[in-house]
């Protein structure tokens, strides 16, 4: 079969598509047929090394898909041959990656496709939408009337959160260009500002949660934007400079700095996401990313474009030779 693979840590120029075996099933493991692959950021940083982890061998690079159940291991009751699926944790962790025509997933990391869903809408959204899902839940614990600032709102991460946020019953404020407002507003956003302005130049609002999905605010200006008790999470790390921030003041006010990386998530975490997310994919919600398709020959111009910041907010999704793009 057909796979994307590395076969050293390096640039985009690392990947290669090449045939491989196909995989073997072990306990506890379903093989799927792979109708599509989306590609994030943090698939760049598994092939380059900056995010460090155990890789299966051979190295096949990706997270997020979605296909047919072709087979399962003895003593897996919960899917069944035909089912369509998806999984949002290959490919790291001693596990194999996405980009393959088959490929063998944990059973339990492995979750329906809601019937009547898009398979390719719903795996270009699962990445982002399982980070928004575990921060507000497991995270941030966000409850119903409590205020929150999503800084970048108009990003992939940015939408999910705004709509799971707004599904919580959470008081949404959130940042962006101008040209956005009216988008953020119809997912759930009851105030929108201008990213180009300080937040505090444009309301008098106090947040119990705060999160830039841009890495761009400084950390000092969200610590102070936080009610007495309020919490900042990080799911990218502010620009060295803007990592200053008044000690005294943030303790005296039991405020609270959290980060959050999604491939630390455990089994529990992304099963209780995979619920809620299917839930809301099922209603429409979630949806709404502009998909780029290409090949899986395309992996290296795809992995470049994401890093040079080409993708223009769009979704890239990668599609075995076997589908039609």
């Amino acid at each position: 079969m057909q796979a994307v693979t590395f076969e050293q840590l390096g640039g985009p120029e690392a990947l290669r598509l090449r045939e491989i075996d196909e995989p073997q099933l072990r306990a506890n493991q379903v093989l799927v047929r792979v109708q599509a692959v989306a590609v994030d950021h943090v698939d760049t940083f598994v092939r380059s090394g900056a995010f460090q982890t155990a890789l299966a061998t051979p190295h096949v690079v990706g997270r997020d898909l979605v296909g047919t159940v072709l087979r399962v291991a003895a003593g897996v009751t919960n899917f069944a041959v035909g089912d369509l699926v998806w999984t949002n944790s290959a490919g790291y962790d001693g596990r194999m990656g996405a980009t393959a025509e088959m490929v063998a997933v944990a059973a339990d990391r492995l979750y329906p496709v809601p019937c009547g869903v898009d398979a390719r809408q719903l795996v270009a959204a699962v990445h982002s939408a399982a980070t928004a899902a575990i921060v507000l839940q497991d995270v941030m614990q966000l409850t119903r009337g409590q205020t929150i600032l999503i800084e970048g709102a108009a990003g992939n991460v940015g939408r999910k959160f705004i709509q799971l946020a707004h599904q919580l019953g959470a008081v949404v404020t959130t940042t962006s260009a101008a040209r956005d407002f009216d988008r953020c507003r119809q997912l759930g956003s009851e105030l929108t500002l201008d990213y180009h302005e300080p937040v505090a130049s444009q309301c008098d609002r106090q947040f119990d949660h705060i999160i830039d999905t841009s890495g761009k605010v400084p950390l000092q200006a969200n610590l102070a934007a936080l009610n007495q008790g309020g919490q900042v999470t990080l799911i990218t790390a502010p620009a060295d400079n803007h990592f200053t921030f008044d000690v005294r003041q943030f303790y005296m006010a039991q405020k609270q700095i959290s980060g959050f990386v999604i491939s630390h998530a455990t089994d529990d975490q992304l099963a209780r996401a995979a619920k809620w997310l299917n839930q809301q994919f099922a209603a429409g919600a979630l949806l709404e990313d502009d998909l780029n398709c290409q090949p899986f020959a395309a992996a290296a111009e795809v992995h470049a474009a994401l890093e040079q910041g080409r993708d223009h907010h769009q979704r890239f999704v990668l599609v075995p030779p076997t589908e039609k793009i």
